[in-house]
């Protein structure tokens, strides 16, 4: 592993170069990755978004970038503790965590900026140093994952050890698939029907891992779909809601998300979105709600964002748009409990 991909090597290394120019007499300076919109750009060889050349930098010696430059350090250090400990932090920890240093963030919202600004800044996850979101997804089906934290490293343990499904923590997502007998991944918005799926048993009829996404998926979660279309070899679904919050939380997967241009290994390019769509609202005459002011500005905003391009996206778009209308998963019980596992998966998966 090169000083660059090794998270204390970098860190070190970003330590390094603020202490010398103190050394020098000047004040130091970073220059991070601009992280905004303007600057995400389409990476074909990679099939998705990326941060472009733009930078912005954080002068030290301009007082209205001290707050943010000591407040990065500090995330850096923080980091550097955990590494050296061997231990993790979930983001909202650091969060509080900083308190006890002193470190003043306006609230958790400016904290997650500050942490992707360091990973933008050293070109690692944060979960590479240790940091990780809340837990609020889950997975079950027939596959095995092997360990590799330490304390549990090379144990096993099979994905339907519990009928809630294994929360996609830390130790899971970095674990590696060694053995399935699945055939697909089927990427579920929410709760409710992730259990549905387990209680049909839908995952044996359909050969499947299930992963609930939890409403838009953690970093962690999109990163363990990657490692299953990849380690496996098994094609990904996506089914969510009928509305356009739900078809973003498909295109994320894809493509990737604005927030995560500069991170590598979260989309799945290949994955495919099955469904609730607009077409399905008719097609099953499902139950609808009224699309509220939100709804309807959140399809203006895809219709001019890169990722809905293609044709298939915008015959999406143009359709919720006439529709005016909006389904969620759970419409398909009008037709009776399991009226989603006997006909409309089977449907749409085969």
């Amino acid at each position: 592993m090169s000083d660059a991909t090794d998270p204390q090597n970098a860190l070190t290394l970003l330590g390094r170069r603020v202490v010398q120019s103190i050394i020098e007499g000047s004040f130091p300076t970073l220059e991070i990755p601009d992280r905004s919109t303007e600057n995400i750009v389409f990476d074909p060889d990679q099939r998705q978004f990326v941060l472009g050349g733009s930078r912005v930098v954080r002068n030290s010696s301009n007082i209205r970038h001290v707050k943010s430059f000591a407040q990065l350090l500090w995330t850096a250090y923080f980091a550097k503790e955990l590494l050296k400990a061997s231990r993790t932090s979930s983001l909202r920890d650091l969060y509080y965590s900083s308190e006890a240093f002193g470190v003043k963030f306006t609230d958790q919202s400016e904290s997650d900026r500050v942490v992707t600004d360091l990973e933008s800044l050293i070109g690692l996850a944060r979960e590479d140093f240790g940091v990780f979101p809340e837990e609020h997804s889950s997975v079950y089906g027939q596959v095995t994952m092997r360990y590799t934290v330490p304390g549990y490293d090379g144990r096993e343990v099979e994905l339907t050890v519990s009928p809630d499904g294994l929360p996609i923590g830390p130790a899971l997502m970095t674990a590696e698939p060694v053995r399935t007998g699945a055939e697909i991944v089927l990427a579920v918005e929410s709760g409710g029907m992730f259990g549905r799926l387990i209680e049909t048993r839908a995952w044996e009829r359909f050969k499947a891992i299930l992963v609930q996404l939890g409403g838009q998926p953690p970093r962690s979660t999109r990163r363990l779909l990657r490692r299953f279309h990849e380690v496996l070899g098994l094609p990904v679904y996506i089914f969510t809601d009928g509305d356009p919050w739900g078809m973003h939380i498909a295109q994320v997967i894809i493509t990737g998300s604005a927030n995560a241009a500069h991170v590598r290994g979260l989309t799945v390019p290949d994955a495919k979105w099955i469904g609730v769509t607009p077409a399905d609202i008719n097609n099953y005459s499902l139950p609808t709600e009224q699309m509220n002011d939100a709804d309807l500005k959140r399809l203006d905003e895809l219709t001019q964002d890169l990722r809905y391009t293609g044709s298939i996206w915008q015959e999406h778009i143009r359709g919720f748009r006439e529709l005016r209308r909006k389904a969620e998963q759970q419409a398909f019980s009008r037709y009776g409990m399991d009226y989603v596992v006997d006909t409309y998966l089977p449907d749409k998966l085969h």
